[in-house]
């Protein structure tokens, strides 16, 4: 009894943790700031970015880290990296030492690596504590990672809302103060049980209601995201974002008392094993069990001849007869991917197909839009917007929140319309492509607001629904390795984006003295950006399209399946 109610505790702190760890969506706020004091070129801030992002290639330390050391060991280790990390570069911008560039870019680094800690902590005790709803768990918390620079936006206004790099002080130091209020809960964790079938139906009721609570977390800083003039006024909106984020707990106090209620009052108007109930419930489950279970070998096979059959109606066929077919039919149809849940060991990942039109879809959607976010503060200074950079990294931040909660309709919703997760993929691809083309053909304040939301939305669609299609397409055992082998197009992607924006940046800033940072004003310090942006973009939904196209008959095949499963045993 007790453990139930433990098990929504640690999810309530991986909901803290993720909430509060997102620190590398806040960069732009400061980096301005950052690269003056340095006194360093676009294309130098462009690599401190770009060292963040790294950070995720040298993931895989975490889970090596938790083959030899408990969990809580691990989560301290991300803080600690994340403290030092930050605190020298608040030190450095501060003026408080001076370091050379190359020992701010591995600060940068540390601190991108702690998130990267911080996100496997989090994602093994979702996968630990809730292995039948392990989707929905992961999908939620994850989605608080997105909100973290409007919380971090909220906290600045409510203490200092003149000194950008109060944002690096404040990323050192909350993360550290999160991980010990976290701590209790992870050392109690409770033992694995496996739920009946009722328990999962409670568990994901359970998940509704906290992504409705997600929801009103996100309105709420959504709606209050722009600057107050009154300190007083910013505090108790940063109060009541706290407020938000500690109501969650009490849900396990919910469980508790629930479960308390079913086992000593409501039992005891029960009469167990009396002679008036012929049959028990929990022996009529089991003997149903039973029964199903000897008919399902002789009743399977028909019924899956059926589910073939229905696969491979008219419609369809050239997807399976592809001898005779066009050129298009033949590079959907061959080396296809047969079923999911496949497992891929490396060196059949990189070999087929379907990896890399993943690849080059995420390449060319999510990492894009890690990018824009990177370099907003420039493209709100370049367009003489600077006293918005808080107010689009909030508003960017809110909307790869709501985007983050979006993945998890396809699982809620599945009983109505089933449509592939690929497809999914596509569709959030979208409003990326829209949104550059949008910046690149107006430079107003509205479209500025209107792409940030829309790169926001697609871009955190697509980092929360990544594991999951990884997990599907490529086996859920092999996933640590195959997702962490994906992600490694983020720091190449920041690479590659930033660098061809610092320089196009660069070449219509305005030459300056040595000592001073080059800085570029108006349309055309973006605008060859967002159009190359924007036509990658485009390369990233078509490939997203074909890869739809050669998965969507996997995952019909098992939606038939699992409806043929729970025809079976119903």
């Amino acid at each position: 009894m007790a453990g139930q109610s433990r098990k929504w505790m640690i999810l309530v702190a991986t909901i803290w943790i993720q909430a509060f760890t997102g620190t590398n969506f806040d960069f732009s706020t400061y980096s301005s700031n950052l690269k003056s004091v340095l006194g360093i070129s676009q294309v130098q801030l462009n690599y401190l970015a770009v060292a963040s992002d790294l950070g995720k290639v040298f993931g895989w330390s975490s889970g090596l880290a938790l083959l030899y050391f408990p969990l809580w060991t691990v989560l301290f280790a991300a803080a600690i990296m994340g403290f030092v990390g930050y605190g020298v570069q608040w030190l450095v911008i501060t003026n408080v030492i001076s370091l050379p560039y190359i020992l701010v870019f591995l600060c940068c680094l540390l601190a991108g690596l702690s998130i990267c800690w911080f996100n496997t902590v989090c994602f093994v005790l979702c996968i630990r504590n809730f292995p039948a709803n392990r989707s929905l768990a992961l999908s939620l918390t994850v989605s608080f990672n997105g909100v973290s620079a409007a919380l971090y936006t909220l906290a600045y206004n409510a203490i200092n809302p003149v000194s950008t790099e109060l944002y690096l002080l404040l990323n050192a130091l909350v993360p550290l103060f999160v991980s010990f209020a976290a701590l209790i809960p992870i050392l109690r964790q409770p033992p694995l049980e496996p739920l009946p079938p009722d328990g999962v139906r409670r568990d994901s009721l359970m998940f509704l209601l906290l992504n409705i609570l997600a929801v009103l977390n996100g309105v709420y800083l959504l709606l209050f995201r722009s600057k107050t003039s009154d300190v007083t006024s910013a505090r108790l909106l940063f109060g009541g974002s706290i407020l938000l984020l500690i109501l969650p707990l009490c849900l396990p106090g919910l469980v508790y008392a629930r479960n308390w209620y079913l086992h000593n009052i409501h039992s005891s108007f029960r009469l167990e094993g009396s002679g008036f109930i012929l049959v028990d419930v929990d022996e009529l489950e089991m003997h149903k069990g039973m029964v199903t279970r000897e008919a399902s070998l002789e009743g399977y096979q028909l019924l899956n001849d059926d589910v073939v059959r229905a696969v491979n109606t008219p419609d369809q066929k050239s997807f399976i007869e592809d001898d005779d077919g066009c050129c298009c039919t033949k590079v959907i149809t061959r080396n296809q991917l047969g079923m999911l849940g496949e497992e891929h060991p490396l060196s059949f990942l990189l070999c087929r197909s379907d990896f890399w039109l993943y690849y080059i879809a995420y390449f060319c959607g999510g990492t894009i839009g890690l990018v824009y976010s990177n370099n907003l503060g420039q493209i709100a200074q370049s367009l003489g917007q600077s006293s918005e950079t808080t107010t689009l990294v909030t508003l960017y931040s809110s909307f790869s929140f709501f985007g983050r909660l979006l993945s998890a309709t396809p699982d809620y919703i599945r009983a109505k319309v089933y449509f592939a997760r690929t497809g999914w993929l596509a569709v959030a691809l979208l409003p990326t492509t829209i949104a550059l083309f949008l910046l690149a053909s107006s430079g107003s304040l509205a479209a500025l607001q209107a792409g940030t939301a829309l790169i926001g939305l697609s871009s955190g669609f697509i980092f929360a629904a990544a594991v999951s299609i990884t997990s599907e397409l490529f086996g859920p055992n092999s996933v640590g390795v195959n997702h962490n082998i994906l992600i490694t197009n983020i720091p190449i992607g920041s690479l590659v984006y930033g660098f061809l924006a610092a320089l196009v940046y660069e070449s219509h800033s305005v030459a300056g003295s040595k000592t001073e940072s080059v800085i570029c004003m108006g349309r055309d310090c973006y605008l060859q950006t967002f159009m190359w942006w924007g036509c990658l973009s485009v390369i990233g939904l078509a490939s997203s399209v074909v890869l739809f196209l050669r998965t969507r008959r996997a995952y019909q095949r098992f939606e038939q399946d699992r409806i043929t499963s729970s025809m079976l045993y119903s």
